[in-house]
């Protein structure tokens, strides 16, 4: 098992037992760049965290960890 395949099995684990808290960020993360560029970005910063989300909540096969 290498390097990569390590931090994606500890990744996993991490948003299957934090994915609530994880998503949270996200969004705050997103609304601070929202804030940062006065809205102009709005529905390309949404759309991100979105993908951003989506992606975290696939590694393990499921999607049932990020809302």
């Amino acid at each position: 098992m290498g390097f990569f395949d390590k931090a994606k099995d500890k990744l996993t684990d991490a948003v299957d037992s934090q994915g609530d808290k994880i998503a949270d960020g996200i969004d705050k993360a997103a609304d601070l760049v929202d804030d940062k560029t006065g809205g102009k970005l709005g529905d390309k910063v949404d759309l991100g965290a979105d993908k951003a989300k989506d992606a975290l909540d696939a590694l393990d096969g499921k999607n049932d960890d990020i809302r």
